[in-house]
Formats: structure tokens, C-alpha cells, sequence
């Protein structure tokens, strides 16, 4: 199936809008003198040919000299505009700075670029040039620093990653120099300069980090997956959740003879510290929220967030300290929250995320008065296909409730006087859920009788505890667990929650080398009893500083507090909530055990859960019935994609 299931009504344009869009709504004769874009209440509409309109490169000078070479380097960005666009009509753009043009590339189709015998580029990945050309956009698809056809090396989430999407901004506000295919200076008399950047994964990193340099003429960013610090993306807390993953992604992307970068990559080895696990100033670099190259106080573009509250890949943490940001320095901010994992909205909810992106491009980029910042600021998932809004996240009215752990295995209110052990060794995922009355060496395990009503959680789940060590560290784990039976978005499936079809629909205008259809999808459910909600894990020496460690003194008790990662789930009437407290888990972190006897104070412990509707959702928590453990867990090993 080929073609647009967009309906489109027309209307006429109010007399102010008119004004604000120059000569649109104008006469006809008038119109004709001057381009313009044609409004409706759908907002633009596609007036503007995808067949003829220009297809260029330039290569904008960054301010870095990453690869050493003596020479600044060059930055190459794709240019898709309408024909008409020039200094009578000047239009907005959309950009997509990517490091996987030429290498894994782009979508759930890995759509790469292709070019004519010009080297200008004849094919985009995605959609965003076939539908918002047309409706009087340029996007522009930039090769980061390092990749493709850039010059310089790719430094993970580093200065010169993010500054080289900086310098292209630049040039489109005619603050930076290009050079065309011939070396002649070019200037971007096409464009107004207003620019949304876009992008999944490390795309949507780029969008971030440039926003959050303060850029001039970056209206907006709209992240999808996205990391706020490099850190968190391969750490939690001092633990290592991979090795070798900056160096490793910088290989994956680079696709130079493999000497070039080879220094930057020993560089980027040694920096990370994997004998450690510590935040330095390798990592500050890398953070978006408060480092030395970016900061989220500097971010002045409205942010269109999307996340996966169950992405295993870029995790929700990624999402919900950025988010606070922004939220802390007033910047406008709308979210889409799935229970997928790692997946772009156009593979879950597509003709949704198409429209309302529309509507959001529009108000930012073309200015357009369409209320979508009137909408809700939140959409949130709250089962496999169900949908709801509400006004912000977390949740408004929510309240901290304490669930504590008991010397009989129940989880409740009240504290429970005692004391329980376990070691710190390598445990999967499905061993530490099993039958929680069952005892296990690696693992405590506590959950509550059957909840008398539904109780959602939203926020950040926060996990104390009272321990003593019989040596200087340990991994220490919390599992937040739904003990339960019910369909469930399968977000640790091979699609990360979505089954990709045969069949295709279009969004957007096609040519004979670049078509606007894609391959539907549909979710991907699992019927299980059992499931992990949040995850949550801290290397003990670390608990007062990241950076600092302090190690602990066998036999002597110590206060260790920390955050899992965020969600937003609902525990069923009937099902009993679970927290597991164990060592190194397997399936997540690439740490090694300590093999350290671990004693918990059971009354000095718990875990906080935002609950909405606060501590009266969970009644008295009556005395524990007998337990009838989960037949069927569904707990594979994450899928670990860097796209």
C-alpha cells in the first residue's frame, strides 16, 4: 500500500496569520510575486514540488580540529529546500545531525543515504524530507564530526561532536563559513535560520547537547531515546553497566581507515575508566545537564521529548533528569511516554506522532498560532495501546509511601525488627524474580499479599538502606517486580515491543530513489506473571560521590541511598508488588561480583515509591496469604542496539 491516508480541509486564513506569513492568503496575483506557504487548519500544506526541489551539499568549518590534523574540520550537511526558497523566500529547517548515514544507518529500515553523480544527495533516510518539503521546509541532514563524509573522529557524545552541529546552526544564522563542492564560500541566503533539530538515539544526543549550548536560532529539538549524559548511558552510580562502550561506539561509527582515529580512540579508553566506574572530567565533557561543553541552563529551543520507559538501551533516567532541567529553568517542554523500549514514535503510534510533529514544526519553526501548546503536556502509555494525557510528569499528586521489608518475607508499612544476608554474585534477571519465598544466596526478595486496589507509580523510585559489609564494596541491587499475571508490552523482545509488517503506508511525497512509505508495525505483546518495573543499582564506595570513593569498613554499618530508573506503571487489584535486593545483576551491568556478604537492617530499610493517590491506594496491606509463585516469567537478556 503506497499512498497518503492524510485527509486535508481546507479553510481560509485569518486576516492576522496572513500578515504574520507574509503573503500567504494573499490574491493570487499577489501570491504569485512572491512564494509563500499555503495554511490551513491542518496547518502548511504541501504546495511545493518534492521532484524539483534542490538537492546541494556544503561543508561548514567547525571551530575543533578533532582527528589533529592541523585543520579545522569540515562539517558536511545535505540540503533539501523548495525550489522557490532564495532571499525572497526564506524558510525554516529541519536537521538531523547523524553519525549512521554510512554505517548502520537510519530507521527501522537502516534507510542509508545515497547520491547522484554530482555527490549531491539523491536519497534522505526517514521521512522528514518527503513530508515537510513539501509544505515549504529545508532539511538538512548533517554527517557528525568523524563520519560519513565529515572530516575529523567521532568522540562519543564529546566537544567535537556536539560543536560541529553547533557550527552548522551557525551557518544557518550566517554566523559560521561553508564551502560548496568547489570551494567557494556559501552563505544560507535560503533560510530564515529558525531550526529545529530531530533525531533517535544518538541524533536526538546531538539535538540535546547543541541545544544545550545555548545556539542562537535553535527554535526547538525534538529528542527521541536520547542521552543527557554519557555517564548514566554506561554507568549507574559507579557500577558499569558496559566496557569499552565510548571507544567501541567510536569505532562502530567511524568508517575511516581504522589508523586514523586511533589515538582519539586510546584517548577515549583511558578517559572512561572502566577499572573504576567514576564520573570525571572525561564524563563532565559528556553531560548535557551540567558539563563543561553543555548545560541545561543554556537551553532556550522548546524540547518535544520522546521515551521508552522501558528502553534497556538509553535509559528513562536519560529522560527524566533532562527533564527536571528544563522544568527548573522554565523552557517549554512537551513529552510522549511509551512502555516500548528502545522505538521511534513513527513505529508505534505513527500517524499520531506525524500530525502532532506537524503541528509542533508549525508553531515553532513557522510561527504559526495553532494552540498545540495548549495541548496537554503529556502523553502517556499506560498499557499496550492505551493512551491517556494529563498535565505534567510526574504525575501531579503524587506521594512518597514507604514499603519496608520484612524478617517473614512480607513487604509493608510498618517496619520489621531483624536483619537478613546475601552475597553479591552475577544473578540473571529471572533467578532473582523466581518464587520470592524461595531462599536464594544472591538475593532478598519481600513482596506485599495482593493489593486490594490498583496502585500506579510515577517518578523515580528511591531505595535506603542500612548495610554492613564484610568487605570494602559491594554491587548493591533493587528490583522493583509486578507479581501478576497479564499482557504486557514485550519491550524486551527482539523489536523492543514492535512487530514490523510487510505492508507500508506513506507519509509525504516520493521520488523514484526516495519514497515516503515505510513498513507498518504493530505492538508486540507477552502474557507473563512476572515483571520488572524499575532497576536500580550503586557501587557502595560510591554513595556520597561519584567521584570520590569511600571505601567501607568490614563489619560497620552504612547509610546507602539511591534512585532506580523512573516510571510509570500501574500494579493491578490483585497483584503483589516485590522488591528484590541483590548484588551484580547479569543481564544489565558488565560489573564484576565482589563476592561480599551483605546484611541488611530490615528496619532501617526500604524503598520510597511516588504513588498517586498516596499510601491510601495500598489500604492495610492485610496479612500475607499463601503464595502461589509465578508460572510463566518472560525475563530474556536486554537487546542492546546502539541505533
Amino acid at each position: 500500500m503506497r499512498n497518503s491516508s492524510r485527509r486535508t480541509r481546507r479553510v481560509l486564513v485569518p486576516i492576522a496569520l496572513a500578515a504574520a506569513l507574509g503573503t500567504a492568503g494573499l490574491p493570487a496575483a499577489h501570491a504569485a510575486q512572491k512564494p509563500s506557504i499555503k495554511v490551513t487548519a491542518d496547518g502548511t500544506q504541501p504546495v511545493f514540488s518534492y521532484q524539483d526541489a534542490i538537492r546541494e551539499h556544503v561543508n561548514v568549518q567547525s571551530s575543533v580540529d578533532s582527528d589533529h590534523d592541523g585543520k579545522k574540520d569540515l562539517i558536511r550537511v545535505d540540503i533539501i529546500r523548495p525550489k522557490e526558497s532564495g532571499p525572497r523566500f526564506r524558510v525554516p529547517v529541519i536537521m538531523d545531525e547523524s553519525p549512521y548515514y554510512d554505517n548502520l544507518g537510519r530507521g527501522n529500515e537502516s534507510e542509508h543515504k545515497t547520491y547522484d553523480a554530482n555527490g549531491d544527495p539523491a536519497k534522505f533516510p526517514l521521512y522528514y524530507d518527503n513530508y515537510f518539503v513539501p509544505r515549504g521546509y529545508a532539511v538538512v541532514e548533517v554527517d557528525m564530526d568523524g563520519t560519513t563524509k565529515s572530516d575529523g573522529c567521532p568522540t562519543s557524545g564529546g566537544a567535537s561532536d556536539v560543536l560541529g552541529g553547533k557550527a552548522v546552526v551557525d551557518w544557518l544564522n550566517g554566523r559560521a563559513t561553508a564551502y560548496d563542492a568547489h570551494g567557494k564560500r556559501v552563505r544560507a541566503d535560503w533560510t530564515n535560520g529558525r531550526t529545529g533539530m530531530i533525531g533517535k538515539s544518538y541524533d536526538g544526543t546531538l539535538a540535546n547537547a547543541v541545544a544545550a549550548t545555548g545556539v542562537k536560532g535553535l527554535e526547538t529539538v525534538v529528542p527521541i531515546s536520547a542521552i543527557s549524559s554519557w555517564y548514566d548511558y554506561s554507568r549507574m552510580n559507579g557500577t558499569l553497566l558496559s566496557r569499552g562502550e565510548e571507544d567501541g561506539l567510536a569505532s562502530v561509527v567511524d568508517t575511516d581507515p581504522p589508523a586514523k582515529c586511533a589515538a582519539v580512540r586510546q584517548d577515549m579508553a583511558a578517559g572512561q575508566d572502566d577499572a573504576t566506574g567514576n564520573y570525571n572530567a572525561f564524563w563532565n565533557e559528556r553531560d548535557y545537564r551540567s558539563g563543561s561543553v553543555a548545560d541545561v541552563s543554556k537551553v532556550h529551543a522548546a524540547v518535544f521529548a520522546s521515551q521508552g520507559l522501558n528502553d534497556m538501551n538509553v535509559k528513562p533516567n536519560q529522560f527524566s533528569t533532562w527533564w527536571a532541567g528544563l522544568a527548573a529553568h522554565h523552557v517549554p517542554r512537551k513529552v510522549w511516554l511509551s512502555q516500548y523500549g528502545h522505538v521511534d514514535p513513527f513505529d508505534y503510534r505513527r500517524d499520531a506522532w506525524v500530525d502532532t510533529l506537524h503541528q509542533w514544526f508549525d508553531h515553532w519553526l513557522w510561527r504559526l498560532p495553532n494552540g498545540i501548546m495548549k495541548q496537554p503536556r503529556v502523553d502517556l502509555e499506560t498499557g499496550p495501546d492505551q493512551w491517556t494525557t494529563q498535565a505534567d510528569w510526574p504525575a501531579p499528586g503524587t506521594t512518597d509511601v514507604t514499603l519496608r521489608p520484612g524478617a517473614d518475607g512480607a513487604l509493608g508499612l510498618a517496619p520489621s525488627a531483624g536483619s537478613a544476608s546475601y552475597t553479591d554474585t552475577a544473578l540473571s534477571e529471572a533467578d532473582a524474580v523466581s518464587d520470592p519465598t524461595a531462599s536464594r544466596p544472591g538475593r532478598l526478595a519481600y513482596a506485599t499479599p495482593p493489593l486490594p486496589r490498583d496502585v500506579r507509580v510515577s517518578g523515580t523510585p528511591e531505595v535506603s538502606l542500612k548495610v554492613s559489609l564484610d568487605k570494602p564494596t559491594a554491587n548493591i541491587g533493587a528490583l522493583l517486580v509486578d507479581y501478576g499475571t497479564d499482557t504486557r508490552v514485550n519491550y524486551l523482545g527482539p523489536g523492543a515491543g514492535v512487530k514490523t509488517l510487510t505492508t507500508e503506508d506513506c507519509h509525504g511525497e516520493s521520488t523514484a530513489v526516495d519514497d515516503a512509505c515505510y513498513r507498518q508495525v504493530v505492538t508486540d505483546t507477552v502474557t507473563s506473571d512476572v515483571n520488572v518495573v524499575a532497576r536500580g543499582y550503586i557501587d557502595a564506595q560510591n554513595r556520597n560521590s561519584l567521584s570520590h570513593p569511600s571505601a567501607l569498613k568490614p563489619g560497620k554499618s552504612y547509610r546507602v541511598r539511591w534512585g532506580t530508573l523512573p516510571q510509570d506503571y500501574r500494579f493491578k487489584a490483585g497483584h503483589r508488588l516485590g522488591l528484590i535486593l541483590l548484588g551484580t545483576d547479569d543481564d544489565i551491568q558488565s560489573d564484576k561480583a565482589t563476592g561480599a556478604s551483605v546484611s541488611v537492617d530490615l528496619a532501617a530499610s526500604g524503598i520510597t515509591l511516588p504513588v498517586v493517590g498516596g499510601d491510601g491506594r495500598l489500604g492495610h496491606l492485610p496479612a500475607p496469604r499463601a503464595w502461589h509463585g509465578p508460572s510463566h516469567v518472560v525475563l530474556p537478556a536486554p537487546h542492546r542496539s546502539f541505533k
